[in-house]
């Protein structure tokens, strides 16, 4: 291989990385963004369909949509991924009392391109109110000043009035 090949391949790959570096110049849409990220942080738990396993990680197809339309929902939603849930729910009439990790460590960018995704995958975004509102990194900003821990967001979630009447504090 030449120089000029080999500095042409270089430059190449360097460009690559930056454009899919957080903050780079990628063309990606932030629905296809929040879904690589989704499915890389969150699928391993929730699924990569949004159904959760039943009794070990709480489903999100339907209930973070239920979650986003109730008063309260939403900055509590907006919440979670920063200091993540310690302790007992109940969703859909299944109990879940474990710990989910906080995801603090992603940018707001990225927190409100999961929860983007998170509300308009799985057939969520038909169950939206209209006009749907996506989550702006603004409000990630704002909620993660507040710096809470799993069991604080938990503590949050009984004043979260949900649309599903089988869903319990």
């Amino acid at each position: 291989m030449n120089d000029e090949r080999a500095s042409a391949l270089a430059l190449g790959l360097v460009l690559a990385v930056v454009a899919c570096a957080p903050g780079g110049t990628s063309k990606r849409t932030d629905g296809s963004r929040g879904e690589s990220l989704y499915l890389r942080d969150c699928s391993s738990c929730h699924g990569p369909d949004g159904k959760g396993r039943a009794g070990v990680f709480p489903l999100l197809a339907g209930h973070a949509v239920a979650l986003a339309a109730s008063p309260g929902g939403r900055a509590y939603l907006v919440r979670v991924p920063l200091g993540g849930v310690a302790g007992a729910i109940d969703v859909e009439g299944i109990r879940y009392d474990g710990i989910m990790s906080s995801f603090s460590f992603r940018s707001d960018a990225e927190l409100a391109a999961i929860l983007n995704h998170v509300l308009t995958a799985w057939g969520n975004d038909s169950l939206l109110p209209l006009p749907p509102r996506p989550i702006q990194e603004a409000e990630i900003a704002a909620a993660r000043r507040e710096d809470l821990g799993g069991t604080q967001v938990r503590a949050l979630r009984p004043r979260v009035i949900l649309c599903s009447p089988t869903d319990q504090p």
